[in-house]
């Protein structure tokens, strides 16, 4: 079935569907599965020094010929030598959080790589416009991981408003009812991430994966908030220590000690009781593990279904 939007022609993919960019989830294997099946696979960079960086993405270039992107943090330490790698290996998208991408954008244009960075405010996306960003990923607070105020339901069609540019929403989307309600707010595409860490491709510990699975519709909690950097995940014992300190008025620092090492911990080692298990409000919709094609498969493919059911609401037309 077709589903073609400007994203699919500003980035060669078959549908408009790109993989969410989450740290130490999101390899090149993940990566590749989903460019395999029709949408944009991204490699998250994260923290990760260039080195490894790089191997992903020769990696990635080896199991896919499909584009794929890598996900750009830029509060990361590793940020310039990273940006260095994606420019050597000319790496066809990059998106980027966690600030402000404008003086990479000149030279990543002129390698011929799309930017689209991650925006939670209309007044950001205007000025990615600006900086000439390709399209912008307008994410809601329903996401996991780091995450702004605003939901996806009020953010979407405000953004779809204020730029001429793409709008990919993301934030609270796992199945194709979902994909529908972003179409219908302005997006020309949808980021998935929660919903892709329980593939048969991603890599993450089967204790990630289970806690995503056994998670209920309230079990996506946030903490940080008074860092300024809040972060959503599954609750846990490293989140509960979280909330106590925070109640204590703990320092910023503090609380980034509590916080140091802990998302690698969940994802590599398992320990979804002491690690931090970064996961969106939507975990409580995933009840199974499958191939990322499937996935895709079902997102589109029940997608008529959803606008089907819509029309009979309207009396058929």
């Amino acid at each position: 079935m077709a589903m073609k939007t400007r994203i699919c022609d500003i980035l060669g993919i078959q549908y408009p569907i790109l993989q969410g960019g989450m740290a130490w989830v999101s390899t090149a294997e993940l990566a590749s599965a989903v460019s395999n099946a029709g949408g944009l696979g991204i490699i998250a960079a994260g923290n990760a020094p260039a080195d490894w960086v790089r191997n992903q993405i020769i990696k990635a270039k080896e199991m896919t010929d499909k584009p794929f992107g890598v996900n750009v943090m830029l509060l990361s330490p590793f940020v310039e030598e990273v940006m260095e790698v994606i420019y050597k290996e000319k790496v066809p998208v990059i998106t980027t959080g966690a600030g402000n991408p404008g003086k990479y954008v000149e030279k990543l244009k002129s390698i011929g790589t799309k930017v689209i960075p991650v925006i939670p405010s209309v007044a950001l996306a205007k000025r990615m416009e600006k900086e000439g960003a390709d399209a912008v990923i307008a994410e809601g607070t329903e996401s996991g991981g780091h995450i702004g105020e605003l939901t996806t339901m009020v953010l979407v069609p405000q953004v779809a408003d204020a730029v001429d540019i793409p709008v990919i929403a993301a934030g609270g989307i796992a199945d194709s009812r979902a994909v529908v309600a972003a179409f219908a707010l302005g997006a020309e595409g949808v980021q998935i991430g929660t919903r892709f860490i329980c593939s048969t491709e991603c890599a993450v510990h089967e204790n990630y994966k289970k806690a995503v699975l056994d998670a209920k519709d309230r079990d996506a909690v946030v903490t940080g908030r008074s860092t300024g950097h809040p972060v959503r995940s599954l609750k846990n014992k490293l989140t509960k220590e979280f909330d106590k300190l925070e109640e204590s008025r703990a320092s910023i620092e503090e609380l980034e000690n509590l916080g140091r090492g802990k998302l690698q911990a969940a994802v590599c080692n398992g320990d979804v009781v002491n690690g931090s298990v970064m996961a969106g409000q939507i975990a409580g919709l995933i009840d199974d593990i499958k191939p990322c094609k499937d996935i895709i498969d079902d997102l589109i493919g029940n997608t008529y279904g959803v606008i089907e059911r819509i029309k009979s609401f309207c009396g058929g037309n």
